[in-house]
């Protein structure tokens, strides 16, 4: 699909306007004074000072997906679309929040002390230990019907492990450890009816030497293990273009709003929201020719799960529309960055290619506050990846290295830097507009049309 859109860009002339170089093409810096008159209705709108009042209210309580701190954040960000004219709505979906009881574990009348897997079934089972080795597809042998199975971890997945058992009829795993000291690991899947537990390597050699003597029997007792099921929400805000000038084309502009568990997520990521919702200010009133679309999701912190949910709902129609998507996610941290160039930051792609998001985002970056030329790498683990599976051009904006409040209580409001919101709103401002600008399709031939920038790969993994 993305070579379709390119396509249809090339052939409106979209892809020239954003000074795509090639090997036929000289490399070239943007006239920086003629740049700036390009660029001028978006940057010297946007404030910084709104943005940090926008993290300071959502970082007053942790707002992790499925509870009363995000609902709060979700109501606070609907009402801002609401108040600037978007046709705003909330997307819920549900999902099974993982829970980890406590358990017990006794051995032919010796008591143990099991991790319980994160999510297991809740019960109490007494029966005979089974060894199954790593529990492989076509290796559990039938005799572990109505028996507790002994696993070695390694190889597979956790919950294919369990699931190999269970559909074998086993009644109870306990799985040890294929290296070090730990019990701490474990994994079940919602629906897996079965108690597991982990044990250290130690004792589960000490459980198949036991075996070589005769019948062992165990018993599992797991309280307060499972899942709930719970409700995130996605918060979507769209402007529709002059209707004598709609190319028919969608610009997406994306953060998550959830927080991890007990933290603020000032930072992470209530910095990319502020961006998000300072750059629907800035264009709320703007003449354009393309569909502006904010969306911020929700529990990205569970596994990207609201980007999905979103990329899912898209029908083929839809999806073939959007013609880029640009995600923030944690643009503000003071300590972020390091000593690398414009605080930092840098475009990650998931497969680790250029593409229309990172050729507008470097040329933007040369043109705007930052002065700097923004790189690019490889990286996944954001809501920039669903789109990019989906055929659309989509990159991660984001401060490597990160923070040492990563993921913390500490991610606070007095870590954001006011620079680095401005410089990083800006460059995606910059470059979503010069799509979004009702002369795009032949902005070659605009008074101003910036020029090509020559950008570099920067294998900078986010903890360098």
């Amino acid at each position: 699909m993305y070579k379709k859109t390119m396509s249809a860009m090339l052939a409106a002339g979209l892809v020239l306007s954003v000074g795509v170089a090639s090997a036929q093409e000289p490399v070239q810096k943007p006239n920086a004074q003629a740049a700036s008159a390009f660029d001028n209705k978006i940057i010297k709108k946007i404030s910084s000072d709104n943005m940090y009042n926008t993290i300071a209210k959502l970082s007053a309580q942790p707002r992790e997906a499925g509870t009363e701190g995000e609902w709060i954040g979700v109501q606070y960000i609907k009402s801002q679309f609401e108040q600037l004219g978007y046709e705003t709505e909330l997307q819920p979906f549900t999902f099974n929040e993982v829970v980890r009881g406590t358990g017990s574990l006794t051995v032919n009348g010796a008591t143990l002390d099991p991790y319980v897997f994160s999510g297991s079934y809740s019960a109490e089972v007494t029966a005979d230990i089974v060894h199954v080795g790593l529990a492989k597809s076509g290796e559990v042998p039938d005799e572990v019907r109505g028996k507790i199975a002994l696993i070695e971890r390694g190889e597979i997945t956790f919950v294919e492990k369990i699931q190999n058992v269970l559909d074998k009829g086993a009644v109870g795993v306990i799985m040890y450890n294929n290296s070090g000291t730990s019990n701490r690991f474990g994994q079940a899947n919602a629906g897996q009816n079965i108690p597991a537990v982990a044990i250290t390597r130690d004792q589960g050699l000490e459980l198949v030497n036991q075996l070589k003597g005769g019948p062992v029997e165990a018993t599992i007792k797991v309280e307060g293990s499972g899942f709930v099921e719970k409700t995130s929400y996605n918060v979507i805000a769209k402007m529709k273009p002059h209707k004598n000038k709609d190319t028919n084309q969608v610009v997406m502009i994306g953060a998550h709003h959830d927080s991890v568990a007990g933290g603020p997520g000032a930072n992470d990521d209530a910095s990319g929201v502020s961006a998000v919702l300072e750059l629907a200010r800035v264009m709320a009133n703007m003449p354009t020719d393309t569909e502006l679309r904010f969306v911020t999701f929700g529990a990205e912190e569970k596994g990207l799960l609201g980007s999905y949910h979103y990329a899912g709902s898209l029908s083929e129609e839809d999806a073939d529309r959007i013609v880029a998507h640009f995600q923030m996610d944690m643009v503000g941290a003071r300590d972020a960055g390091g000593d690398h160039p414009a605080g930092g930051l840098i475009m990650y792609t998931i497969d680790g290619k250029k593409n229309l998001v990172t050729d507008l985002g470097s040329a933007a970056g040369a043109r705007t506050a930052a002065d700097t030329v923004i790189p690019y790498g490889q990286l996944g683990r954001s809501d920039h990846q669903p789109f990019h599976e989906l055929g659309i051009p989509a990159a991660l904006f984001i401060h490597s290295p990160l923070e040492s409040t990563y993921h913390t209580p500490d991610d606070t409001l007095d870590k954001i830097d006011k620079n680095k919101l401005q410089e990083a709103a800006e460059i995606v401002g910059a470059s979503v507009y010069q799509i979004a600008r009702p002369d795009t399709p032949a902005l070659e031939h605009a008074r101003v049309a910036p020029g090509p920038v020559d950008y570099d790969f920067n294998d900078r993994p986010p903890g360098a």
